[in-house]
Parts: structure tokens; C-alpha cells; sequence
């Protein structure tokens, strides 16, 4: 059997690894149209930042080592420009010519490559470039080093973006980061994108939102954006998102669905007999909405590969779909997310609830303790866990319990079920991954009803008091106009001075204060909801809104 599969690097090496440890008989070979077949794509800003200091450590393997261990036949700088299926043929482009290669298995693994808009001025630019591989590294580097650059502006407000605006500015450079959308990191919802913007700004990175890049001018030391403001940047990077590479499978007859991605069955298997797919640059079912997804992240492409071969020797691995687990660090906190954001259970039309619980990673008596927020999106009648998102510190563990939990088709009962470890110096006796079950399983069980951020205004319009119970000495930092304040430790005794038929909401610094108080005021007869993740987090979005006492 004669496997070809067109990709290396994450879904295209892991499975032709893993089918040859399943065949050793079969013929394998990898075209891969760049001169690198396994890299750590991931790494590319850390290098660029110094942490990772020898440009080889980003290279895994080469094509000699794959073909002493696993005797595959590597073929680097070789482009896949057309596939037949029919025939079982490939086009190749090689050294200015086009060559014939046959198969009787084929795996498209081509991955994605990185979305350049149509800007007037583009062509005639000589300082803009994308970061996708090694070679897009080199020449980054090379315009750093060669033109002395001391601005950059970074095109797009996502994942890699930060990262690379991390890594620019420990190069000493003045960094800006233009976003179209209304926040940065739009997988995130726009109260935890705050955290990670008020860190960036911290750390001297300008953020313009709302904002796009609409020319490039002057060989490309100009940025003219939508309202007409002009950026003057010694190098642009354009980091707006990525879209599948599967421009040269237009005449193959292989059907193609969201935003050019592969259509591809739960075996990996496309439209056409023989002709398998995997990682960025298919379509997949995302597991918590059913619905057709671009999942573009090593983890889910490494397991593609490993499962298409394991399909293609017979051993039947179903795909399950995936849920879309990221995360990104930004100096010195992270941000993490998993399973759908609001935006898309909005569109969706998905009933659902959100959470916020503030505190620390680990014990606040051991030393070092340090924010996190974490925000959990469920069906306040089912409990079903839709995502998670999170700020802060300890971030990773537990985005990926909860990812975990969504995968394993867990609901919000489960959660406070969970036995997870604890040690002071790690985390607390009921970890935050318990505590944001607790706070969903009151909804679910009607003893709490809560109100976001984003309807608060809405809320005291239509003539909801609000009522503070933090204690005086809190308000120093900020209080809400029009709210009353009843500290809570005084609430009981002070309940003649609230009217039973006037509908609350009540708040506290982060919410766990008022949702006591929510349960006294409820068992006094009163009609009260609790402001989900209180002033410190309406605070973090929307701080102009607030009053402040004068110094």
C-alpha cells in the first residue's frame, strides 16, 4: 500500500508516525511545500522574544531522522498544486517543474495559511509580513535586525497577535495592536478580554479597537484605519486569522464547505474514495453546538493524524468532534477558553446562563496567591456545560478540567463532584473549578438568579434598585450611581429600611457577598437578583460608569 499524505508538521507527521507503527510494509511518503516537515509552529514568538534562544530547537525532526526511524520519504520544498482524484495522482511542483506522483492512499494535511486582505498599498509595501512558519520567522528577524525597526504594529487582536506583542515589546519595541472587532481575543466575551487589555496596557502595548486597517501607504511606514487615524510603523504584521490551504484542490472535485475547509466524515474520509483529511484545514463538527466548525489548533490536528491512520489500517477511531481548548500567555497572566463563547450561543439561539467566580490559584494564606477569574456558560435547565473562560493566574488547569468535563459530556452537578488535587501551594480545599459548579447548580436548582454586567443598565431602567452591600471603606475604590449600601454584616438588622415592593439587585465586590445577601433578602419576602462577578467586574469594562470619591 502507497500512503501519500501532502502536510507534515502536526496532523500530517502524526500520522504517518502512527501508521507506520501499524504497517510496516506500507510506502509512505510526505510532501511538504516548505523546507521544514516538523516544526513547533507554537514556539515561533518565543524565539522571536529570546526565551527560546537556539533557532534549532524549533525544528523536531528532520527528514534524515524520520527516515532512519520510521523509513518515511520525506520530500521538502515539493508543492501539491492539483489533486485527481480519479486517477489517484498528484501534480507536484519540484524545482520549477511539474511533476506526477500516484497513490492509493491519500491524507491531505495542508494546513492553514494566514488571511491577507485585499489593502490598497499592500503590493508595494516593503515592510509587512505574517508569521506562520520558520521561513515567515527568518523574515521577521531579517527586518528587525536590517532596519533598526523601533514601531510595529500588529493587525488583529488574536492569540498569536498577543503573543507576538509580548515578544516585541521584551525586544524593547513600541508595539500596537489594531483590532476591528469591539475587544481583543473575540474567542473571548468582552468582560474577560478586559483583563487581558488592562495587561497589555500595563505593559506600554497601545490597543486600538473597533478600528481596521483600510490602506497602507508610504511603502509601508503608513497605517490609515477606518476613521481616517494614520499610524507610522517601521514594520506591520498582519495577524487578522487564518483560513484552510486548500486553494489547490479547486478543480479536484472534493467537496469543500465552511470557508473552503475539506468536508470530511467522522473516519476522515472526503468526498472522493482513497482521499483522507485532517487538522486546519478541514471542516469539523463542534462538539458542544453540532454544528460545522474550523478548529484550527495542534492538539485536535495531532489526534486526527494518529486517528486517520489508525483508519486507514483498519482499526475504526471515530472523530467526536472537537471543542476548541485554547489558551494564551500575556506577560505575566493568561487567557483560556473552551467550548463556545456568548456570541455564539447568541447566535445559536442556545438558552443559557454565565457565572463569574474571582479568587485566587491557590490558598490565600500561602504566600504568593494571586487573581483568577473564571467564567462558566451552561443551560440553566439541563445544567449542560456549553464553555469556560479564564483570566489570571492557574488559568490552565482549570480551562482544561473544564474542558474535560464538556468532552466527557459532564454537567454542572458534576462539577462540585469533581476530586481534584490540593495542597496550599497549588490550590484551595474547594477549588474554583468547585465553586463555579456550586455558584451554576444554584441557578439550575432556582435558589439564584443572577444578572450580567451587560444588563445592568437595562435592569435599573426599568427600575431595579440596586443595593450594595460591600462596606463603606470599599466604596473608596469606586461605587455605582444611584445604589444604596447596606454593608451585609448589617442587612439582617437593617431590613425595615428596604421596601418589599421594590424589585433589587444586589452587589458586592465579586459576588459572593451578594449572593448571601440574595438568599436573606429572598427568605424576607423580597424580589432581588445578584450582579454576576459584582463591581470588581462591571469595574473592569465599563470603569467610566462608576463614581468616584475626590482625593
Amino acid at each position: 500500500m502507497k500512503v501519500v499524505i501532502v502536510g507534515g508538521v502536526a496532523g500530517g507527521m502524526s500520522a504517518a508516525t502512527r501508521l507506520r507503527r501499524l504497517d510496516e510494509t506500507a510506502e509512505i511518503i510526505v510532501l511538504e511545500q516548505g523546507p521544514y516537515v516538523s516544526f513547533a509552529n507554537c514556539g515561533l514568538p518565543y524565539y522571536l522574544s529570546g526565551e527560546i534562544q537556539d533557532r534549532a530547537d524549533l525544528i523536531v525532526q528532520t527528514p534524515a531522522k524520520l527516515k532512519q526511524r520510521f523509513n518515511i520519504d520525506v520530500r521538502v520544498n515539493q508543492r501539491v498544486t492539483a489533486v485527481a482524484p480519479d486517477q489517484h495522482q498528484l501534480s507536484v511542483q519540484v524545482a520549477g517543474q511539474t511533476v506526477t506522483e500516484t497513490y492509493d492512499k491519500l491524507i491531505l494535511a495542508p494546513g492553514a495559511v494566514p488571511i491577507v486582505p485585499p489593502l490598497p498599498g499592500l503590493a508595494t509595501a516593503k515592510n509587512v509580513a505574517t508569521l506562520r512558519n520558520i521561513p515567515d520567522l527568518d523574515h521577521i528577524m531579517a527586518q528587525l535586525n536590517e532596519t533598526a525597526a523601533r514601531t510595529v504594529t500588529l493587525v488583529g487582536g488574536g492569540f498569536i497577535s498577543l503573543e507576538m506583542a509580548e515578544a516585541l515589546r521584551q525586544r524593547g519595541l513600541a508595539v500596537t495592536v489594531v483590532e476591528q472587532a469591539t475587544h481583543i481575543l473575540p474567542p473571548l466575551d468582552e468582560e474577560m478580554a478586559a483583563y487581558v487589555q488592562q495587561t497589555l496596557a500595563h505593559h506600554d502595548v497601545r490597543v486600538i479597537t473597533g478600528q481596521a486597517v483600510t490602506a497602507i501607504k508610504a511603502a509601508g511606514r503608513k497605517l490609515i484605519l477606518s476613521d481616517q487615524t494614520q499610524l507610522q510603523t517601521d514594520l506591520t504584521i498582519l495577524a487578522v486569522g487564518v483560513r484552510p490551504a486548500t486553494d489547490f484542490l479547486a478543480d479536484s472535485g472534493l467537496k469543500l464547505g465552511l470557508h473552503g475547509g475539506i468536508e470530511v466524515d467522522d473516519t476522515y474520509q472526503t468526498s472522493a474514495a482513497d482521499v483522507y483529511a485532517v487538522g486546519d484545514a478541514i471542516v469539523v463538527r463542534n462538539q458542544v453546538s453540532g454544528q460545522p466548525d474550523l478548529i484550527s489548533l495542534a492538539s485536535p490536528a495531532n489526534r486526527q493524524g494518529r486517528q486517520v491512520a489508525d483508519n486507514i489500517a483498519g482499526l475504526p477511531h471515530h472523530n467526536r468532534g472537537s471543542v476548541g481548548t485554547a489558551i494564551v500567555r500575556v506577560f505575566d497572566m493568561a487567557a483560556a477558553m473552551t467550548g463556545l463563547n456568548e456570541a455564539a450561543l447568541q447566535a445559536q439561539h442556545l438558552p443559557y446562563k454565565a457565572v463569574h467566580y474571582r479568587g485566587s490559584d491557590h490558598a490565600d494564606y500561602f504566600p504568593g496567591a494571586q487573581t483568577l477569574v473564571l467564567k462558566l456558560l451552561f443551560n440553566p435547565q439541563s445544567g449542560e456545560l456549553y464553555g469556560a473562560q479564564a483570566v489570571g493566574h492557574g488559568v490552565a488547569k482549570r480551562i482544561d478540567v473544564l474542558a474535560t468535563a464538556i468532552k466527557g459530556h459532564l454537567t454542572v452537578a458534576d462539577l462540585p463532584e469533581l476530586e481534584l488535587s490540593y495542597a496550599p501551594p497549588f490550590g484551595s480545599a474547594k477549588d474554583p473549578v468547585n465553586l463555579v459548579g456550586d455558584m451554576a447548580q444554584n441557578i439550575v436548582d432556582g435558589l439564584s438568579n443572577n444578572l450580567q454586567w451587560s444588563e445592568l443598565p437595562a435592569a435599573t431602567v426599568a427600575g431595579r434598585q440596586l443595593l450594595d452591600v460591600r462596606n463603606p471603606d470599599e466604596l473608596v475604590a469606586g461605587r455605582f450611581p444611584e445604589a444604596i449600601n447596606i454593608p451585609l454584616d448589617q442587612l439582617r438588622q437593617r431590613l425595615a429600611e428596604l421596601d418589599t415592593n421594590q424589585p433589587y439587585i444586589v452587589s458586592c465586590q465579586s459576588g459572593h457577598r451578594s449572593y448571601v445577601a440574595e438568599r436573606i433578602l429572598k427568605q424576607h419576602g423580597f424580589d432581588v437578583i445578584n450582579l454576576d462577578g459584582g463591581f470588581s467586574l462591571y469595574h473592569t469594562v465599563r470603569p467610566d460608569e462608576l463614581l468616584y470619591d475626590e482625593q
